[in-house]
Order: structure tokens, then C-alpha cells, then sequence
């Protein structure tokens, strides 16, 4: 799980390309804790080919990205 709870865009985009990068994962969690950070990682994940599933957790959010 990518914990990107407490950062500002585009803080959060830059850490889930990076894991991607670094790794290219069939499936790629990852914890953001406002909408901005929800919407960008969302745009980020499908352009690069993942599919993305949202949780609501009280607040934050859980996206799930399955390539």
C-alpha cells in the first residue's frame, strides 16, 4: 500500500509514477486523503494503461489500480 495521506498535489502522482516506474505492479494500492489527489492519481493510473477502483474510508480514499 502507497500511503499518500498528508501530501498535496502533486506529491501524490509523482509517488504512484514512481512505484510504476520502479516496478510496473499488476495491482498498485494507494491511500490519498483529498479530491484533488483522488481525481490526479485517477488521470495518472488510466493513461498509463491501469484500471482504478475507489474506496471511501471515512474521509480518505483507497484507490485500487489493476493493470
Amino acid at each position: 500500500m502507497l500511503d499518500a495521506r498528508g501530501y498535496s498535489c502533486p506529491t501524490p502522482v509523482i509517488m504512484v509514477q514512481k512505484a510504476v516506474k520502479n516496478g510496473a505492479p499488476g495491482t498498485l494500492e494507494v491511500a490519498v486523503d483529498n479530491q484533488c489527489s483522488l481525481e490526479n492519481v485517477t488521470r495518472f493510473a488510466r493513461n498509463a494503461g491501469y484500471a482504478v477502483e475507489v474506496s471511501d474510508l471515512d474521509g480518505d480514499f483507497k484507490l485500487t489500480l489493476t493493470k
